[in-house]
């Protein structure tokens, strides 16, 4: 980070609006990912593969899919956790119902199922906006998981109630079920993350992200220019239902291996949306900052007084979590409503200018 554009001249459009335009930056990524998907998976033991990166890559898919909607379109959402729940049933009816079938085709056929059931739910997008839409999105969630819970076809009937992940192998290397390495379900989830971040950063750079960011800045001018709102709104909650499928696929088969519907309640809806205010509404980077920032604070606050030798009971620990997650909000939505995203582009700025004064 520490360079000078100056100089750095492009001769065509298409070197202009390249993703990462400099070649320092390509440098940059190209050092980020390499240590992701080869230190990590070589130095990180087990708790740190499960109990940590894997839920924060996989709910880093969440929060990008929800920041499509929130943060790019503008339209509140409170249903994720019901979306993900989609995502994960649909996965798991069909790798019980179709064994030979590709594990990864099935994350993906589960996020178009999702998406079917967020075009349903975003049709009242049209005529409803800002805290009706958000209590419409609620609905969604409470049916939804209701829904799982009181249809036992959807968990096959299983006394228990609950959905486990069975052993499914990609290229003879098993990714999920009770024997599958924790690196492997790392690595996946981490392409995961990887190619949908792409996709959507290209998709917001695109006609459709300018289209939805129109919308939210002012909808009756979006419409007056030729933006037809009702189509973009529906593209926009389909594209995040997908992400919110996928997620929920991987939330089940590569962190938790089973689960109750009690496992995409209200508080995961509250939890990715935590995630994109804190990270940055409008910003794929923000998202998994925010993502990073909710699933390592918990964990921090419950291993430090423990490290300073301080008695602290664990309820007493989660209520000081939940304190800290709500003034992290207001400070962000006062001080920095833009989240850590911003923050991260302010560093950039200044370490690029150093030395000299701002």
């Amino acid at each position: 980070m520490f360079f000078r554009e100056t100089g750095k001249l492009k001769h065509y459009y298409r070197q202009e609006q390249a993703m990462l335009p400099l070649r320092e930056d390509r440098f940059f990524v190209a050092v980020v990912a390499l240590a992701a998907f080869v230190v990590v998976p070589i130095f990180a033991n087990e708790y740190w593969l499960q109990a940590i990166l894997i839920p924060m890559l996989v709910l880093a898919v969440a929060a990008i899919g929800l920041n499509i909607l929130t943060g790019y379109c503008g339209q509140l959402s409170l249903g994720t956790g019901g979306f993900m729940a989609v995502g994960a049933y649909s996965t798991y009816k069909m790798t019980t119902a179709w064994p030979d079938l590709n594990i990864i085709l099935i994350f993906l056929i589960s996020g178009f199922f999702a998406a079917g059931v967020g075009i349903l739910f975003g049709l009242p997008s049209l005529r409803i906006k800002g805290f009706y839409l958000a209590v419409a999105t609620l609905a969604a969630q409470f049916f939804l998981v209701w829904l799982f819970n009181r249809v036992p076809w959807f968990y096959n009937d299983a006394p228990s109630g609950t959905i486990t992940a069975p052993p499914r192998t990609l290229f003879g290397i098993m990714i999920t079920g009770p024997h599958a390495h924790a690196e492997t379900r790392y690595l996946v989830a981490l392409v995961f993350v990887v190619v949908l971040a792409v996709l959507a950063k290209n998709l917001v750079r695109s006609h459709i992200g300018r289209s939805w960011m129109a919308i939210r800045d002012m909808d009756v001018a979006a419409e007056i220019i030729g933006i037809r709102p009702f189509r973009a709104k529906l593209v926009a909650f389909a594209i995040s239902s997908f992400y919110c499928g996928v997620a929920g696929s991987l939330y089940i088969f590569l962190y938790l291996g089973s689960a109750e519907t009690a496992a995409f309640d209200i508080n995961v809806s509250f939890l990715v949306l935590f995630m994109i205010i804190i990270g940055g509404l409008g910003s794929i980077m923000g998202s998994l900052l925010g993502a990073a920032f909710i699933t390592i604070v918990p964990i921090f606050l419950t291993n430090l007084p423990h490290i300073f030798g301080i008695p602290i009971a664990i309820d007493l620990s989660k209520h000081i979590e939940v304190m800290i997650f709500g003034g992290m909000i207001v400070l962000f939505l006062i001080v920095e409503p833009h989240g850590l995203a911003r923050l991260w582009r302010l560093s950039k700025e200044r370490l690029r200018m150093w030395p000299f004064p701002h």
